[in-house]
């Protein structure tokens, strides 16, 4: 409550910032130890699972402490005399935290207190419990660091998470459809993602393993059933060749239209306002739109994530939209507040020039 700022009834799954540094202060205290090696005769545990801290100690600490005060004796020519008081209780001070030359220094214009099992435990809680507060100041110090936009969005997909799953649309060649591929049903056994996914499945799994992170799950939408996508985040890859993502955008203001319609992206707030390819270009020379949405949706339970174009040139650039700080920024600054648990959409627009995949722009925002 003091150290981190919480209430005793704060969700610790929400929020793991007391396992966080009580793990990183048992590391500090195995590395210390590894650094003195032996010559650390009493030791402070903090055992995995518990908070409460366990004092080991042998007799050669009092061999050791006896031996200073010989050396003090000896040197300062005078009888030094060692009483040990079982009951007695000593008050911790920084003198009990200094190094063995600056305890002998002193030990000349005075004599070396008694040490009692009691004071060694109180000397040993003091030390844990400094230990505790400077990771804490610490990690208050973190915290009080501004977090990134690109964290803000991807933080309630990521908490805790040690796997996701990115569902991506297939593929088939068609000599039918402009784009010359068709979306692949759950009947092919064989279907492809093109080199621009490919690359967008790589940014996203770059993002995910950021340090020690999420690692990414690839599956094939089309064989995906419902049950696999509930009660737990989602990344949803591909607009049209991929039947999710235009499912669970159906309800939301921005969303692709059914492919009998005609493939574009539609504004329902605003009738009439749509995104759409160039149908008279080139499928190679045509700039293409994307969408990027993060919602908790209630057919799965769960937060989901989608990015996704038009065609591919989109779902590469809005992979590469979602994935870089500098990006996250503007579209932060286009919602004019704070997205980290609410729901967002945004609309982009992509240059392409000869099949190549341009910068995306954005177009639109919409938060909720």
């Amino acid at each position: 409550m003091e150290v981190f700022d919480r209430s005793p009834s704060y969700d610790t799954n929400a929020d793991t910032v007391v396992r966080y540094t009580a793990g990183e202060v048992r590391k500090r205290l195995a590395l210390h130890y590894h650094e003195v090696g032996e010559k650390r005769t009493i030791q402070i545990l903090l055992p995995a699972g518990s908070y409460v801290p366990e004092f080991i100690h042998t007799q050669e600490d009092e061999k050791e402490v006896a031996s200073l005060a010989g050396e003090a004796t000896s040197e300062s020519g005078s009888a030094l005399e060692w009483a040990p008081q079982p009951e007695s209780l000593t008050t911790w001070s920084p003198a009990h935290a200094r190094s063995k030359s600056e305890q002998m220094i002193e030990a000349h214009a005075s004599p070396i207190p008694a040490r009692s099992s009691r004071a060694k435990k109180v000397w040993l809680l003091a030390a844990l419990v400094s230990v505790i507060l400077l990771a804490g100041f610490g990690w208050r110090y973190r915290r009080s660091q501004p977090e990134l936009p690109l964290d803000r969005f991807w933080g309630p997909v990521l908490h805790d998470q040690t796997a996701i799953p990115i569902c991506i649309g297939g593929s088939v060649f068609s000599q039918t459809h402009t784009s010359g591929v068709a979306t692949a049903t759950k009947d092919i056994d064989y279907p492809f993602v093109s080199m621009q996914s490919a690359s967008a499945v790589a940014q996203i799994s770059a993002l995910l393993a950021r340090d020690g992170g999420a690692t990414a799950q690839l599956q094939a939408s089309a064989t995906t059933p419902l049950n696999e996508l509930r009660e737990h985040p989602v990344i949803l890859l591909g607009g049209y060749n991929n039947e999710w993502t235009l499912r669970l955008l159906r309800p939301l203001r921005f969303h692709f239209t059914r492919p009998e319609e005609g493939e574009r992206i539609v504004d329902d707030a605003h009738p009439g306002t749509f995104w759409e390819r160039d149908p008279s270009q080139p499928y190679s020379g045509a700039d293409d739109y994307a969408l990027i949405a993060r919602f908790r949706d209630p057919t799965t339970d769960g937060w989901v994530i989608v990015i996704a174009g038009i065609g591919r040139n989109g779902t590469e650039a809005a992979a590469q939209f979602a994935t870089s700080p500098r990006y996250m920024a503007m579209l932060r600054n286009a919602a004019g507040a704070e997205f980290s648990n609410k729901n967002i959409e945004a609309v982009l627009k992509v240059r392409v020039i000869e099949g190549k995949t341009g910068a995306p722009a954005l177009v639109a925002v919409h938060m909720w």
